[in-house]
């Protein structure tokens, strides 16, 4: 339980699901955490769970990923925070909807949160990662990545650009130590 510590990862959209489920591996496996999400009660339920049956440091930052301030919160922490080893781009909202049914305006908030800010959270973090040798980047997508047709046309396409981005991030940064997923 009192392992040396693999690094800090940063996790986004981590109080429930995927998020969640990444927050206790990775502590489980020796990581200290910074926990990002909506909702500060459930973060704080989240960390003190983990590092109760962890042991390891479990911080967290309520953001709205989709709110400019919030976002520029989550951005310094990723460029000024020199122990953050790790980053899990979690956040995202889904849609069903056919296009025709759709809110234009849930879209549009759709893309700022799946698409733009999983780039710039990316792009926060990516130099110091280059300038170390060593860090590693999990984007989670979806498999509408390459199905599109299986839900709302917008969400898959958020969902390939995720996808298209990593596979390009993977391959600039492939001779830097960066790991891309």
């Amino acid at each position: 339980m009192n392992q040396p510590s693999k690094g800090l990862a940063l996790i986004t959209g981590a109080s429930s699901g995927i998020g969640a489920v990444y927050a206790d591996r990775l502590a489980r496996r020796g990581y200290d955490l910074i926990l990002i999400a909506r909702n500060h009660q459930r973060l704080e339920r989240l960390a003190t769970t983990i590092a109760g049956q962890s042991g390891r440091t479990v911080d967290v930052l309520a953001a709205d990923l989709s709110a400019a301030a919030d976002l520029a919160r989550v951005e310094r922490t990723l460029r000024e925070d020199p122990r953050i080893t790790m980053l899990v781009n979690n956040a995202g909202v889904g849609a069903v909807a056919p296009l025709l049914n759709a809110d234009v305006d849930e879209m549009s908030r759709m893309i700022a949160l799946n698409v733009d800010a999983l780039m710039r959270l990316t792009y926060a973090i990516v130099p110091a990662f280059v300038k170390r040798g060593s860090g590693t980047i999990v984007n989670i997508a979806s498999i509408v990545a390459v199905t599109p047709e299986a839900l709302n046309g917008v969400y898959g396409g958020t969902k390939a650009f995720v996808l298209a981005f990593s596979q390009s991030l993977r391959h600039e940064l492939a001779d830097k130590g960066v790991r891309v997923q």
